[in-house]
């Protein structure tokens, strides 16, 4: 053969070679873009379920709430509304005063006791728990037979402890003074002992109504009456006085010229767990204390009553 025909066979075969070699190598390359394509897809599909966040744990149970007649229309509305967002729990509110409220927490009646005061030294061993929810406003109110808009601090006290006993003695028109009262077991009484009587006691005269509403209902139909009630009752059925001629509002509150309010507790029996946790947080929390975009005031303002924060500072 040849040289010149050899080297035509020699340059044969490797151009053979490098068409083989590229076809392997494209090969290679297809065949790994399908598993990278799998891949990238299953990551692409995944991704949506990984970003979205994990859903609120459902609220179930019961909770059940007892005490301050006057924190009544704050804890049953908060409860109507978070019953509607969580339809697997329930929260039964009953009144029965403070005592009540705090007693029941302690025996364990009650997950939660509702009380316009502080609890006493005889319940410091109970492990209670104080949630400070909002200040409840209150009034001396009377009947709109009686012809005067304010006492002093001294008239007041003179009334309840039963010293003037007819309106004529403190400017108002000939009429006989009834005193409604409520029953010791009502955080009303106890603010109204300590910020107007002081240590004077009130008289046994007069009649004893057991729950705010009835308060209302009494002092309205019977004439000459005065009483004492949370804001959120009074209407146009009766009429709520001055205090050393201050009238109620966040300002005089705030300003520390209205003295009648109280603070307002909600007990536990230690930290609260479930939906009574759930529920207290709910009330705690900004949709009740902080008005929602475009208000003017919060849910509790709504309701007749303030936030803590604007407690007079001491």
């Amino acid at each position: 053969m040849s040289k010149k025909w050899l080297v035509l066979i020699l340059s044969a075969m490797m151009m053979v070679g490098v068409l083989a070699g590229c076809g392997g190598k494209e090969e290679e390359t297809s065949g790994s873009s399908p598993a990278a394509s799998t891949a990238a897809s299953a990551s692409a599909a995944a991704s949506p379920a990984a970003s979205k966040a994990p859903a609120a744990p459902t609220v179930e149970g019961t909770v059940t709430a007892s005490g301050s007649s006057a924190l009544l229309p704050l804890v049953k509305a908060a409860a109507e509304d978070f019953m509607a967002k969580n339809p697997k729990a329930t929260v039964n509110v009953t009144g029965g005063g403070s005592g009540t409220g705090l007693k029941n927490v302690a025996d364990g009646t009650s997950n939660i006791g509702n009380s316009d005061v502080a609890a006493g030294d005889e319940y410091k061993d109970k492990g209670l728990v104080d949630h400070i929810v909002c200040l409840a406003p209150f009034a001396l109110i009377v009947n709109n037979d009686v012809n005067i808009d304010n006492l002093t601090k001294q008239q007041a006290t003179d009334i309840f402890s039963g010293k003037i006993t007819n309106w004529k003695d403190v400017g108002g028109k000939d009429l006989k003074i009834t005193v409604i009262h409520r029953p010791d077991s009502s955080g009303s009484r106890k603010l109204v002992q300590q910020i107007v009587l002081g240590t004077a006691q009130f008289t046994k005269d007069g009649i004893t109504q057991a729950e705010s509403g009835a308060m209302k209902t009494s002092v309205a139909s019977t004439s000459g009456a005065i009483g004492y009630i949370d804001t959120p009752y009074i209407d146009n059925t009766l009429k709520a006085l001055k205090y050393e001629g201050v009238a109620y509002s966040a300002e005089t509150i705030n300003n520390g010229t209205y003295p009648l309010f109280g603070i307002e507790h909600m007990y536990t029996k230690g930290e609260p767990t479930g939906a009574t946790k759930a529920f207290l947080d709910y009330i705690l929390g900004d949709e009740y204390q902080k008005p929602v975009a475009g208000a003017a005031k919060s849910k509790i303002e709504e309701l007749g009553f303030l936030p803590a924060t604007l407690a007079p500072k001491k």
